[in-house]
């Protein structure tokens, strides 16, 4: 089983434009069953599936079918961390996709593909999702299209209109307000992509961002790592309470007991990957950070502090002040 996971910065500024559109924040994130404070954790990993649940939840909740291009093109590559800076930084347009096409999957998401090719005097950029889910796709293709065009534009000036832009699908709703978010026409193709001159490729950095060399610390993992990508999504049900394994199983889209198989097959359990998560999230914080303990037992999904330092202390031998004191002294 391949899980393919998202940072949540890659929606953009959602939530805050949910707001602007009149729309209820809770109401979207709860009809993708997600926690409402992952919009204070833009570098949450999430499901690839739940994001393209999200953005289209959200354009439906505003009535706005051109919302991703205004996402993407709003908040712009940089704004997706490590990675968009350092492609905002590459010396050249070449370059700067190159680049991005190569580190998308390590550095932002997995379950899609990004490919720069070159033919008779063109060079196309295309986007695919290979995440099975039927849900959003066309939204999340426009959406990666204004990240897309937003480092075309980085380079080659903010008028700059390719030579065509295209997104899969049979029909486009609203063509026209998704064109005119995007500043090009669309047209339906068998994938999404963008098509320019060639010549374009070697245009030059107009002004190097500084932070290009910043390496991200927190990849994300491999699809087929099942018991690390579990582990992301348990810290994801986290900011909410204890996930449940049925929560689990629903975002996976497998019954309980497929889930459980899966489990088994890796030679654990579904509990014994929750105090994993907790245990390692619990050092983390107690050591490098200065959150009183009665905070890391609710982050930790702990109803009260007497149940989190009892479980510490059966998984360390001391309690959770104790073993504080005596990382840092």
């Amino acid at each position: 089983m391949r899980i393919g996971l998202t940072k949540a910065r890659s929606m953009g500024s959602v939530a805050e434009a949910v707001e602007r559109g009149g729309g209820s924040v809770a109401r979207v994130f709860a009809r993708a069953d997600l926690p409402l404070r992952l919009i204070e954790e833009p570098d949450r990993l999430i499901l690839l599936s739940d994001q393209l649940r999200i953005v289209e939840s959200a354009a439906r909740e505003i009535g706005d079918a051109a919302l991703p291009a205004r996402l993407s093109l709003g908040a712009g590559v940089a704004s997706l961390g490590p990675y968009g800076r350092r492609v905002c930084a590459s010396d050249s347009l070449g370059l700067a996709l190159n680049l991005g096409t190569a580190l998308i999957v390590r550095h932002l998401q997995t379950a899609t593909a990004m490919a720069v090719t070159v033919r008779d005097g063109r060079a196309h950029v295309s986007y695919a999702v290979t995440d099975a889910s039927a849900v959003g796709r066309q939204k999340n293709e426009i959406l990666a299209l204004g990240y897309i065009l937003d480092v075309l534009r980085r380079f080659l000036g903010t008028d700059f209109v390719p030579t065509e832009a295209s997104v899969s699908g049979a029909i486009l709703q609203d063509r026209g307000a998704i064109e005119a978010a995007l500043g090009c026409a669309l047209s339906l193709r068998s994938g999404a992509g963008i098509t320019f001159d060639a010549r374009h490729l070697a245009a030059a950095n107009p002004g190097t961002m500084a932070g290009g060399d910043q390496q991200d610390t927190a990849p994300v993992p491999d699809p087929a790592d099942f018991i690390l990508c579990i582990g992301h999504l348990i810290r994801l049900g986290l900011l909410e309470a204890r996930p449940p394994i049925d929560w689990l199983s629903r975002r996976l889209g497998l019954s309980r007991r497929s889930l459980q198989r899966r489990f088994e097959a890796h030679g654990t359990t579904f509990l014994s990957c929750l105090t994993s998560v907790r245990t390692q999230d619990a050092k983390r914080l107690l050591a490098t950070t200065d959150r009183p303990i009665g905070q890391i037992a609710l982050d930790l999904g702990y109803a009260d502090p007497a149940h989190f330092s009892r479980a510490f202390q059966d998984w360390t031998g001391c309690p959770p002040s104790a073993w504080r004191r005596g990382v840092r002294s």
